[in-house]
């Protein structure tokens, strides 16, 4: 059961490690239930075979839910663990002895005499309580997920081909879709989308870290939201710039012309006061004249009329 990338960086708590110290408080439920979350578990750590299982984690609340969960479940204790669960580093946990893993093979179906199938045995998981619960070990054992203020991204990583290929029709029953690809020698499962990850969250009993991605998708969404009004703004202020240059232009040319003394003096009054305030938008600009926007846009074409006219 090796840490996520994340899980591995000293002294800081990921995102990961979160959502597998929330998980570690739900309670175990029903006899059954444990029975799934430690199938879950073996199916996804590191060894599982007829001679050996073991488990490695960085995760302190997982390391500590362990002994409680499998004496419950199995009533097996480890042959060798961590004599301090909050010491930190690589936890790892054994069980060697022959009597207890012929136990463990035989609660899930399977011969201690001879190779361990990994196979997911859809009928120790018949009720979604255990579906759920078997999700939840395995997520304990080989799943991580990104800090949703960064990425969604959620995955299960294993070597047993078997075990991937059967996990995503098990979480269909949970009316949960994932997606599966192959990474470095692994098959991952995984999600991306984040209404997807905070139904698994919730499903396997992270309610919390549901409502952080949840959270994380609508924050997201506001500032893209309060982004895209920004740079509408910023880019009608520059085309209302760029037009009030052109109408200066315009007036310049028109009072270095010979007949800027003969316009109206409601023209010239329109000029000078575009002139003065040309940061002032044409709302603002008609309201300073006292004239409607309408009239104040007849005059500024009236004054690029005239000076196409004298060009």
């Amino acid at each position: 059961m090796s840490g996520s990338t994340e899980e591995r960086r000293a002294g800081e708590e990921s995102f990961s490690a979160q959502v597998k110290a929330e998980l570690c408080r739900e309670k175990m439920g029903r006899p059954c239930c444990a029975l799934a979350e430690c199938y879950g578990l073996l199916l996804f750590c590191n060894t599982f075979q007829s001679g050996e299982v073991r488990l490695i984690t960085t995760s302190q609340p997982v390391a500590q839910r362990l002994a409680r969960l499998f004496r419950r479940a199995l009533d097996v204790t480890f042959d060798e663990a961590p004599e301090n669960a909050g010491a930190g580093g690589q936890l790892v946990f054994r069980i060697t002895g022959a009597d207890k893993l012929a136990r463990i093979l035989d609660a899930f179906g399977q011969d201690a005499a001879g190779l361990v199938n990994h196979h997911v045995n859809y009928g120790l998981l018949e009720e979604n309580c255990c579906r759920a619960a078997f999700l939840r070990g395995a997520f304990l054992a080989g799943g991580s997920v990104t800090d949703p203020q960064k990425r969604y991204h959620l995955e299960f990583a294993t070597s047993h081909y078997y075990v991937a290929r059967e996990l995503a029709p098990l979480m269909a029953e949970l009316e949960l879709y994932p997606k599966t690809s192959v990474r470095k020698g692994n098959y991952v499962t995984y999600f991306k989308q984040s209404e997807a990850i905070a139904d698994f969250l919730t499903t396997v009993g992270a309610p919390v870290a549901a409502m952080e991605v949840i959270n994380a998708k609508l924050e997201k969404n506001l500032r893209n939201r309060v982004n895209r009004r920004y740079n509408c703004d910023m880019a009608n202020v520059d085309k209302a710039v760029a037009a009030a240059q052109g109408q200066i232009a315009v007036i310049r040319r028109l009072q270095d012309g010979p007949d800027w003394d003969k316009l109206p003096d409601a023209l010239r009054a329109t000029a000078e006061e575009r002139v003065a305030h040309p940061d002032l938008s044409l709302g603002e600009l008609s309201k300073l004249l006292g004239v409607s926007k309408s009239c104040l846009n007849h005059r500024l074409r009236r004054l690029q009329e005239l000076d196409r006219a004298q060009g």
